[in-house]
C-alpha cells in the first residue's frame, strides 16, 4: 500500500492560520544550520512568530569555519528587517559530540545514515532548549536545502516533540521558491556561502567531486 505524501508546507500554513485566528504571536525556537539557509526562513516566519535562532552545529569543521558561520548568523539577524523580534542563542561548540554520535558511520555517503544521526543530534538539542525555554514551537532550517529529506527531518522532529512534550513546526521550506529566495537574500546581504554541508566527511566528498569534475 502506497503511503500518501505529506504536504509539509500546507501544514505550516494551516498552523499559522490557526494562530492568527487566535490573535497570538507564538514563540519559536529555530535551529539554524547557517545564515544563508536561515535567511528566507526568518523572512517568512518572523511575520508570524517571535523567533529565537539556535545555532548548534558541532558537526562543523574546522573551528574557524564554525566561527565564520556564527558571525554571519549574527550579522544577518542584525541586518534583516523583521515584523516580530528575532533573537540569537549560540550553542556550545563541542565537535567531540558529533564524532561520538557518528562513530562507525564515517564512510556513509552524504545524505545517508550518518546525516540522519546528525539531524537527530541537532534537533534533540533544539528540543531540549525549547523545553527549558518554554517555547511554543521548535523547528529547523534544514528542510530548505534541496539536498535534505523533509520527510526524514519532520519525522525526527515529530518523534522528539512527543518525547519532550513539545509542539514541532512541520516544514519544507524549499517549497514556494524558498530555496530560490534564500539565494537571492544571500546575494543581497553578501552572505558567506559554503560549498559543503559542514563536517569533515562532507568536505572530503566535495573535494573528490570537484577533482573528478576537473579531470579531462
Amino acid at each position: 500500500m502506497q503511503m500518501q505524501k505529506v504536504n509539509y508546507q500546507k501544514k505550516t500554513e494551516e498552523l499559522i492560520t490557526k494562530e492568527q485566528k487566535e490573535g497570538r504571536v507564538p514563540t519559536l525556537l529555530l535551529h539554524s544550520c547557517c545564515a544563508p539557509c536561515s535567511s528566507y526562513v526568518l523572512e517568512y516566519l518572523s511575520d508570524y512568530f517571535s523567533v529565537t535562532v539556535l545555532y548548534y552545529n558541532p558537526n562543523i569543521s574546522p573551528e574557524k569555519e564554525y566561527m565564520a558561520r556564527v558571525e554571519e548568523q549574527r550579522r544577518l539577524i542584525a541586518e534583516l528587517p523583521t515584523k516580530h523580534p528575532v533573537s540569537f542563542l549560540a550553542g556550545e561548540y563541542v565537535p567531540e559530540q558529533f564524532y561520538k554520535a557518528v562513530k562507525g558511520l564515517e564512510q556513509c555517503p552524504e545524505g545517508g545514515d550518518r546525516c540522519t544521526v546528525c539531524y537527530e543530534m541537532r534537533l534533540r538539542e533544539a528540543a531540549e532548549v525549547a523545553k527549558r525555554g518554554g517555547f511554543d514551537y521548535f523547528t529547523t532550517t534544514l528542510s530548505i536545502s534541496p539536498l535534505k529529506d523533509a520527510v526524514r527531518l519532520n519525522s525526527i522532529g515529530e518523534a522528539l516533540a512527543e518525547e519532550y512534550g513539545l509542539s514541532y513546526l512541520y516544514s519544507d521550506f524549499k517549497k514556494k521558491n524558498g530555496y530560490k529566495r534564500s539565494t537571492e537574500l544571500s546575494a543581497q546581504y553578501g552572505l558567506y556561502r559554503q560549498d559543503y554541508c559542514g563536517c569533515v566527511f562532507s568536505k572530503e566528498e566535495q573535494r573528490l567531486r570537484k577533482e573528478a569534475s576537473e579531470k579531462p
